[in-house]
């Protein structure tokens, strides 16, 4: 069930609800005053909450325990990871450039720590997903002495469609490389294997999936490689993040993880999320749904229709009580065309309508039932055909 009855909450790609359990755990932790630095029992406890949450974390993403490095969110795993140095086996290992999809988060899409000269857009097709040959060809152009991180998201959190990153894991390692992933919408969403991708790291965040915000964790991959710490000063999180961890954060963080990993609350949702769509197109025929044809996140839904603002849809469906969100919103409030969808060579003018709507752990039919209702009074109202 929703955890407000008056507001249906259909934005779980921006942030999903705080689970009961993840709150529990938050409140337990919050009464154990020590730091996981720290050596008395208070301190001792702390860190056996550190050390626990990465072994649920890990069962998450398929990992190796040690390899997982807290963080305040994704934003700071992915601009730690977008670094001109890493190190190898403990020594410098320099990186001259990093190529990032054009549909990226705008924490890759800046390039992280790297000069704006050198980040390299990757283009995609028009279903969204990265154009192998193409990065292959800037690949195969680069000098001997080049060497790049390229840098690909799981799925899109606009559209939710899944990129091809074992194919482009084997590329790029084969060709030398380094690998980053932002996994951030697909972490819970769907069965993920760091192992299986072969990436050398990866970007995941806990309020997508249940748990607080203000947590998430850069995870290493293969080889001994590993960014330079964007946080210095301390020696917390084994010398490569510096400041005192988020203990509670981080438990909730680990409770939500777990949870996660359940494959019939997957089902659910991609049957909710199915039933919505056929629905939605049985009331208006004329709507597209992006990236319907290829693999995409079961609980994602992006769609508009020609002529419909997304920005006065979505005051539509908050006045009907219903939280879903467009495809871009600009730092002024206002709804701008996605960069995501023009990069799909989807027309500006559609672009502008896109509505995405996103399903969760506490989502019910009712829930769907009454987005429906509310998109049918919407539909009506504002589609021009209609009018007059």
């Amino acid at each position: 069930m929703t955890t407000n009855r008056e507001l249906t909450y259909l934005d779980y790609n921006a942030s999903a609800p705080l689970r009961e359990e993840s709150l529990l755990a938050l409140q337990d932790a919050y009464k154990n005053a020590g730091n996981a630095s720290s050596i008395h029992s208070s301190g001792r406890r702390a860190r056996a909450i550190i050390e626990d949450a990465r072994h649920k974390i890990a069962d998450l993403v398929d990992c190796n325990p040690a390899n997982i490095i807290f963080t305040s969110g994704a934003s700071e795993a992915n601009v730690t990871a977008l670094s001109p140095t890493w190190l190898k086996n403990g020594e410098p290992f320099i990186l001259t450039q990093v190529f990032v999809s054009a549909i990226e988060h705008p924490s890759v899409i800046a390039g992280g720590r790297f000069a704006a000269q050198n980040v390299q857009s990757l283009p995609v097709d028009e279903e969204g997903r990265v154009v192998v040959g193409e990065l292959r060809r800037l690949l195969e152009k680069l000098g001997e002495d080049e060497t790049v991180l390229v840098s690909v998201m799981a799925a899109n959190s606009e559209t939710g469609v899944l990129q091809p990153l074992q194919e482009i894991g084997v590329l790029v390692e084969d060709m030398g490389h380094l690998f980053h992933v932002d996994a951030v919408q697909m972490a819970g969403k769907e069965p993920l294997s760091m192992a299986r991708i072969g990436c050398n790291s990866m970007s995941i965040s806990s309020h997508k999936i249940g748990g607080p915000q203000g947590v998430g964790a850069l995870v290493l991959g293969k080889g001994d490689f590993r960014p330079i710490p964007l946080l210095t000063g301390g020696g917390q999180e084994s010398w490569r993040r510096a400041g005192t961890e988020n203990t509670a954060g981080i438990a909730g963080f680990a409770v939500a993880a777990a949870q996660s990993t359940d494959s019939q609350e997957r089902a659910r949702i991609s049957g909710l999320r199915d039933y919505m769509e056929e629905r939605m197109k049985e009331i208006s025929p004329d709507a597209i749904i992006f990236g319907e044809d290829v693999a995409r996140l079961g609980n994602t839904m992006c769609f508009a229709v020609e002529g419909i603002s997304a920005e006065t849809a979505l005051i539509n469906f908050d006045l009907f009580g219903v939280a879903v969100s467009s495809g871009s919103a600009c730092s002024s409030g206002k709804v701008g065309a996605s960069h995501v969808l023009l990069a799909m060579g989807v027309e500006e003018s559609l672009a502008r309508g896109a509505i995405r709507v996103s399903l969760g752990w506490a989502t019910t039919k009712d829930d769907v039932e009454h987005f429906l209702s509310a998109w049918t009074k919407i539909y009506k109202r504002m589609k021009p055909s209609q009018k007059g």
